[in-house]
């Protein structure tokens, strides 16, 4: 501040003397550029102007073109240049990074065009303009035009390249570039080598990115970090860690984008506690760091610490970013924790990220996985801007739902605003078919996928196989899978399996988990649901065989469970639950309902009871499975509300208590919404959004 108060008195004094010399200009606008002070700076150029004084050479007004340009002064540049009787290179060139630096594409290609002579500095400053507003294919051919024109590519071209060659994943050029530079003067360039290993990183060549790394004879930090987050970057967390144990052993300290990089190794390599005991024991952590944790937890099914974590970020006055915002709403889907997203949706707002796309997209799919598809879609349609992805957000939030038709007329209305669908489109508009049945519209949608120029994918196989299997057309689903040019995996014969279920299939059923069974041998489910359709049908022994089976393999069955957040604090049962701290409450208020929900007429559906015992032992093991236990939870805890119940359930709800939801939701007049690993049941006035085709 002093050295300003300095200058602007020094230029004062020159306005009061009249005339100056050309070394009173000279040691003035030097310092001006030493201070950035383009105010005073402006003024000396004034009093030149005023005083008709004409430098011998263009050394002055060049260094004011460059303070200009530097200040993003661009006007006052422009202004300058048109006044100049002399200009050189640095001119020119003064003016293309004026332009560059605001982003002006078109105004740096008339000025390159016009210049009357060119050096290194100015191709690399149009190619890093090109490049850094997005103009890849412009820098790559400016960059060959140098080359042909004899100018020597210096370690700032070939940086500058190959960091395009990283953003759009454009391997083959960046092995043309790799060649350029070993027939060059700049290999040995650390630079230029850590570009390059970023380059292969970037495009997955992992490998030869290491090679590079090893043969690097003086490291930098951005070396090893370029290194240790590529092992990342590609899912091989465990060499990630391996070279940060190396980094440590040769004494080279890491600094914040290393340890984001092994926080991330960390979470994938399933080490938790080793990544929070490190992130808390830094001493400085910015939002990268604190994001690496919140997605690591997510990675793990962490979803509750990710929430705590982003709640901590924001106590510590940390701005998180879009991909901070997003991430945590995503965990806010996972839970269908409605009241936490609108708290991050309003941080969105605060933070100015609400119109950005990745996190407008994310909202989508927290609203739509909470069941407010009103919500989801007003967000929807306050987007700026949208991409395939913000649409397929909002046609796969319908489908789930149960809004098919809305699903189904989005798409239309996605193709007429000229958007190109992709797979995850299909499999939207496929599964809204194949909640209602629509057969004929699901093959029309079916064989359009080829018509867009895409290839039919595993997904969209599994999607018609289970309209078909749900409309009855069994043998058509079977006859689908045997016309498909791929191999069917898990999915595929997953998908046959549960419409075996739907259909009392026992043959189909029977083959499918055969398959299964030599996909992935210790899978418990295709055993766990076959010998389920054995029980629904009294086929006791085979019920016993399957279970003999699952125990000499030593499989291990996954557990079914519900869980309910209350109060920002997620609560699971399992089935016959007595775990919970208010256990005696939760099966006095389900005692209550079963008898209540009996007087209205409903009668338990014991076809889905899987033990050889009589009826009244079979009615007893329905009563008391984990969804209706989070309800009677729901109701104890808040009894006088009258907002909806959100239950999520990690595999598909039976039928049982899909009817006894019913029953309850006419009975208190509240909206329950489970969550099922298949669909979304708005359970509303005795009906199901789902309409019984599920």
């Amino acid at each position: 501040m002093r050295s300003n108060q300095n200058l602007g008195q020094a230029v004062d004094l020159v306005y009061t003397r009249g005339s100056a010399r050309t070394e009173t200009y000279t040691q003035l606008i030097l310092e001006c550029i030493r201070n950035s002070d383009v105010f005073q700076a402006k003024r000396l150029q004034n009093h030149m102007e005023i005083h008709s004084y004409t430098p011998n050479d263009s050394f002055l007004q060049n260094r004011l073109l460059q303070l200009y340009g530097k200040s993003g002064k661009v006007s006052e540049a422009e202004n300058l240049f048109d006044k100049m009787t002399q200009r050189d290179v640095f001119s020119w060139n003064a003016m293309l990074s004026a332009y560059s630096k605001m982003g002006l594409v078109g105004n740096l290609k008339t000025v390159f065009s016009s210049m009357p002579v060119k050096d290194s500095v100015s191709y690399n400053t149009v190619i890093a303009g090109f490049v850094g507003n997005g103009c890849f294919d412009s820098g790559f051919e400016l960059f060959i035009r140098m080359q042909r024109e004899r100018l020597q590519a210096t370690e700032y071209s070939f940086v500058t390249v190959l960091n395009a060659c990283s953003h759009v994943l454009d391997l083959r050029r960046g092995k043309q570039v790799h060649g350029r530079i070993v027939s060059s003067k700049v290999e040995g360039n650390v630079f230029v080598w850590n570009a390059l290993i970023d380059m292969y990183v970037k495009c997955g060549e992992v490998d030869q990115a290491r090679w590079l790394f090893d043969r690097v004879v003086s490291r930098n930090l951005v070396s090893w970090n370029s290194m240790i987050s590529g092992y990342l970057r590609n899912g091989r967390p465990k060499e990630c860690l391996e070279l940060f144990n190396e980094m440590k052993s040769l004494g080279i300290q890491p600094d914040l984008v290393t340890v984001s990089s092994i926080l991330g190794a960390s979470f994938q390599s399933g080490l938790l506690e080793e990544a929070t005991r490190m992130f808390r024991g830094m001493k400085e952590r910015d939002k990268v760091c604190w994001t690496a944790m919140i997605v690591g937890y997510m990675q793990n099914k962490r979803e509750v610490d990710a929430l705590m974590i982003f709640s901590e970020m924001l106590s510590e006055d940390v701005r998180p970013d879009n991909y901070t915002i997003s991430s945590v709403v995503s965990a806010c889907a996972r839970l269908a924790s409605l009241d936490h997203g609108k708290v991050v949706h309003c941080r969105a707002v605060l933070t100015g990220f609400e119109g950005d796309l990745l996190v407008s997209s994310a909202l989508i799919d927290m609203y739509s996985k909470c069941g407010e598809v009103v919500d989801a879609w007003i967000v929807f349609g306050m987007m700026p801007v949208r991409n395939v992805v913000s649409w397929n957000a909002m046609i796969t939030g319908y489908a789930q739902n149960g809004r098919n038709q809305e699903a189904l007329a989005l798409y239309d209305k996605m193709l007429q605003e000229n958007l190109k669908p992709d797979n995850v489109t299909f499999v939207g508009i496929l599964s809204a078919c194949g909640h209602t049945g629509l057969i004929e519209l699901g093959w029309k949608y079916f064989h359009s996928i080829s018509e867009s120029g895409l290839m039919p994918t595993l997904d969209h196989y599994a999607c018609m196989i289970n309209l078909l299997g749900r409309s009855g057309y069994m043998n058509e689903a079977i006859k689908l899978i045997r016309s498909m040019q791929d191999k069917p995996n898990h999915l595929v014969w997953s998908t046959l399996l549960s419409v075996s279920k739907v259909n009392h299939d026992i043959e189909s059923a029977e083959m499918a988990a055969r398959h299964l069974f030599e996909l992935d041998p210790l899978d418990a489910e295709p055993y766990i649901m076959l010998s389920n359709m054995y029980a629904g049908c009294g086929r006791w022994k085979d019920v016993a065989s399957m279970r003999s089976l699952i125990q000499d393999k030593k499989i291990q069955k996954f557990a079914a469970y519900s869980w309910i957040n209350i109060d920002n604090e997620v609560h699971k049962f399992v089935s016959g639950d007595r775990t919970h701290p208010q256990t005696h409450d939760i099966y006095k208020e389900l005692s209550r309902l079963l008898n209540k929900m009996r007087d209205a007429g409903f009668v338990s559906d014991t076809n889905v009871a899987l033990h050889d015992v009589g009826e009244e032992e079979k009615v007893e093991s329905v009563c008391y499975h984990s969804e209706k236990l989070a309800l009677a939870f729901a109701l104890i805890s808040r009894p006088h509300s009258v907002t909806a119940i959100r239950i999520l359930k990690n595999i598909r709800v039976c039928g049982d208590c899909h009817l006894f939801m019913k029953f309850v939701s006419k009975s208190i007049g509240r909206r329950i919404i489970l969550r099922d690993s298949n669909l979304f049941h708005h359970f509303e006035g005795g009906q199901c959004s789902c309409n019984d085709y599920w």
